[in-house]
């Protein structure tokens, strides 16, 4: 299979080179040429399997020029000692009909563990393909979990470099000790004076510049992208939709065959973007529901066909959605209206901020998405409604999708079989997640909230932000966030 560039299809890479390279010289994403199809015969095989046979069987579709031995050292490597449940991404009930797809089990306690312990190898496998000699600089922007997540996947990987870039004042306590605090040889770490948008406009302008990208060639190394714009970095994800499917079937909650919902929190669209891709291959999903805090700006598409950044952002409870320019958006135009539509509107954004896509595209997303949002009250309601009557508790980007999917059965009448994709422990965010179910705390810091949060609902802390305490702080520094301070800050990181 081949990748091709949304913004220009004559580009026609393999698997390796799109990973290798992250994104295509002038600006567009890596898809796969066509997507592949699974039969019901197929999935219910996978029920039969373990995760990481399910893993093996779906990315093996796609990176077509990775060998059978490769792509099984690398999903061995990838979901192995690290997570804290034997089923890597387990599937826990909620409520009647609502299901909670637990996707934190991982080494950093965050969604993104689920195909950032991956990237690494994938990118180490692919490089050897066809970077040799060239050390691979992993250049990041992060609302909060991305880049701790790829902090941690990148660690002392040979013949690569990471550094990570994050909104000063845009992601919690715990999130920002997790980043300033990582070990590793190869690891560096800058906040910026802005937000996400800012930082992930800077890190692209940055990754399309001739003049940056020749500098770093003289000095032997290439940038690559562990966002979700890296097609090896989206890849993964597809698994996790397959596998909670199959796990719904082995228990019998559904029969193979069966439609079923996924809600999904997102800010950037990669997340709802893998269901897209699992429902394209044959996944039996009806309806995908994008689920967004205050920062609508998806809700808004997904509902009017308008997508228009031109507004106020707002800094939630649930940073790692606080996001107005959602990359993997170009993909799923790119799907369905084609490469020249998506250069027309990417320019329109671009240059005015917004755009508007044709009634025929609009009607397209319209039979696949759904969307919804809340605010930070509704977000902590929905924390305490959800402990309070079935004892699970929710992080505050989980508590977005649970609101919304209660929102959308509600108004719909929709009763089918619905999956919450849950993308965080709630210890990440234990300030508004305590409040919410005991109450504003006085006096406490960071780490006292977790363990208050621990004793009232008897839930251990996951071990790895329980330790977080006693790390000593390795990075502090801060830059601008134009690109000519991101690019310094960049070279300074290098040591070029």
């Amino acid at each position: 299979m081949n990748y091709i560039s949304t913004r220009d299809p004559g580009v026609r890479v393999s698997a390796s080179r799109a990973i290798s390279s992250g994104i295509s010289a002038e600006g567009g994403l890596f898809v796969p040429e066509s997507i592949p199809k699974i039969s019901l015969d197929e999935i219910a095989a996978l029920a039969e399997k373990d995760y990481q046979g399910r893993a093996r069987d779906i990315l093996g579709r796609f990176l077509t020029d990775f060998t059978a031995e490769e792509l099984a050292a690398c999903v061995e490597g990838a979901y192995g000692e690290g997570f804290s449940s034997k089923d890597i991404a387990p599937v826990v009930k909620m409520e009647n009909g609502v299901y909670v797809l637990e996707l934190f089990r991982g080494p950093t306690c965050a969604f993104k563990d689920m195909a950032l312990q991956m990237l690494p190898r994938l990118m180490t496998t692919a490089n050897f393909k066809v970077a040799k000699g060239i050390e691979t600089v992993i250049l990041v922007a992060t609302s909060g979990d991305t880049g701790k997540a790829a902090l941690e996947g990148f660690k002392d990987v040979e013949n690569t470099r990471i550094l990570v870039f994050y909104p000063s004042d845009g992601v919690s306590k715990v999130q920002k000790m997790q980043m300033c605090t990582q070990e590793g040889k190869n690891v560096a770490v800058c906040a910026i004076k802005g937000n996400f948008d800012d930082a992930q406009t800077g890190v692209k302008k940055i990754f399309t510049d001739k003049a940056i990208a020749e500098k770093l060639k003289a000095n032997g190394k290439a940038f690559s992208s562990a966002n979700s714009i890296n097609w090896g970095r989206l890849a993964p994800q597809i698994v996790y939709y397959f596998s909670a499917y199959c796990d719904l079937v082995k228990t019998g909650a559904i029969k193979c065959g069966d439609k079923i919902n996924f809600v999904v929190p997102t800010g950037n669209f990669g997340n709802i973007l893998a269901a897209y891709y699992a429902r394209e291959m044959g996944l039996p999903a009806a309806k995908l529901i994008c689920a967004s805090n205050k920062n609508s700006v998806l809700t808004e598409f997904l509902t009017t066909g308008v997508y228009n950044r031109n507004r106020q952002f707002y800094t939630t409870i649930s940073p790692s959605m606080d996001i107005l320019v959602s990359s993997n958006l170009e993909r799923l135009l790119y799907h369905i209206a084609g490469s020249e539509k998506v250069k027309e509107w990417m320019s329109l954004l671009a240059s005015e901020g917004r755009y508007k896509v044709d009634g025929e595209t609009f009607a397209k997303i319209s039979e696949i998405f759904a969307a919804g949002c809340c605010d930070d009250e509704k977000t902590k309601a929905t924390i305490a409604e959800k402990y309070g009557k079935y004892g699970y508790l929710c992080d505050t980007h989980t508590a977005v999708a649970a609101a919304v999917c209660d929102s959308y059965r509600k108004e719909s009448g929709d009763g089918a079989v619905t999956v919450i994709a849950s993308t965080a422990s709630p210890f990440k965010f234990t300030g508004s997640v305590l409040e919410a179910i005991d109450g504003p705390q006085e006096g406490l810091d960071e780490f006292e909230m977790a363990d208050k949060l621990a004793e009232v609902t008897n839930i251990e802390c996951p071990a790895p932000l329980k330790g977080l305490k006693d790390k000593p702080i390795r990075f502090n520094g801060c830059c601008g966030n134009d690109s000519a301070e991101m690019e310094k800050a960049v070279f300074d990181m290098l040591n070029i």
